[in-house]
């Protein structure tokens, strides 16, 4: 499927807040609504837009604490001989209570894990007591985030 200008220009405003209706999206555009209404219809249908979703302020949910923290695999953890599977190691690091998100990745890590906590302690409970504990997680190195932009 190729996309139009009309589906760019659609996309990059429903990037921008997946909340507006289709007729605010035709005033701001100059684009019709029908015609609006008919390309999100179609990027829909052809599997370019997967869902629609929130943005949170975790913060105000009482969770201040957002980190990035890099996993390196170990392939031959577990001792059978037989090698770990790298997205299987993503899928129960992706269950842990307080991960965002998950995605497996080319370079020096082979992981990248998103996670919020409410405090530091939780953070460290979550890293030390259960990610480190789940066969084929070698090394693990978190990074803090102080803002976001």
């Amino acid at each position: 499927m190729g996309l139009d200008e009309k589906d760019r220009v659609i996309i990059q405003a429903l990037l921008e807040n997946s909340k507006q209706t289709t007729g605010r999206l035709s005033k701001k555009l100059g684009i019709p609504i029908t015609t609006i209404h008919n390309h999100i219809k179609k990027l829909e249908k052809e599997k370019v837009i997967l869902n629609y979703t929130l943005n949170l302020d975790y913060a105000k949910l009482g969770k201040p604490i957002f980190a990035h923290i890099g996993v390196t695999v170990d392939y031959l953890a577990g001792g059978s001989g037989k090698k770990i599977n790298q997205t299987d190691v993503a899928k129960d690091i992706r269950k842990i209570d307080g991960v965002q998100e998950v995605t497996i990745m080319t370079g020096g890590t082979d992981i990248l894990v998103k996670v919020i906590a409410s405090d530091i302690f939780e953070l460290n409970r979550v890293v030390t007591e259960k990610m480190r504990n789940i066969t084929g997680v070698d090394k693990t190195q978190t990074s803090i985030v102080l803002q976001k932009v």
